[in-house]
């Protein structure tokens, strides 16, 4: 198995992590960190959310797991193999598990996570040998519109 590469970005990219900035938005609505997720296969979206861990009082409700749920329902299959995870913020150990398991082939990612970053900055578990699946990555596509949402959200709790 060969590890995980990081590529640059394709001319979809931009398109669906808008998308993801969309999502992102609408957990400000009921005050969730604003992290928005989308699935893609063959151009075509299949799964989309934000994250929702105050309005549901679910610790797992992290935009990416509830992105890949709706994506495994849409396709019938929890195998998520030929698709691509558009998210505003590096995923977390929880949902790069989440994606390793989903098989999906590549990972997009706006903001770095220098604390919980689980794709790149703290750790690199998309790319570790040891696993039987390894995603590819595109990382900082509208990092700062990402980053910007998030500083923005921190500062007006403070």
């Amino acid at each position: 198995m060969s590890g995980a590469q990081i590529f640059t970005s394709t001319d979809n990219d931009l398109k669906f992590m808008q998308l993801a900035l969309v999502e992102a938005r609408e957990a400000l609505n009921h005050s969730d960190v604003p992290v928005g997720a989308v699935v893609v296969r063959n151009g075509e979206v299949i799964g989309r959310r934000h994250n929702e861990r105050e309005l549901t009082g679910d610790p797992t409700a992290h935009a990416e797991v509830l992105a890949l749920r709706d994506a495994a329902a849409a396709t019938g299959s929890w195998h998520l193999t030929d698709t691509t995870l558009y998210v505003t913020l590096e995923p977390c150990l929880m949902c790069a598990g989440a994606v390793l398991n989903a098989r999906v082939d590549r990972v997009v990612y706006g903001a770095a996570d220098l604390a919980a970053g689980a794709a790149l900055s703290l750790y690199n578990t998309f790319d570790d040998p040891r696993l039987n699946h390894a995603v590819d990555l595109t990382v900082g596509i509208e990092a700062e519109s990402c980053s910007a949402l998030l500083t923005t959200f921190f500062a007006e709790r403070r």
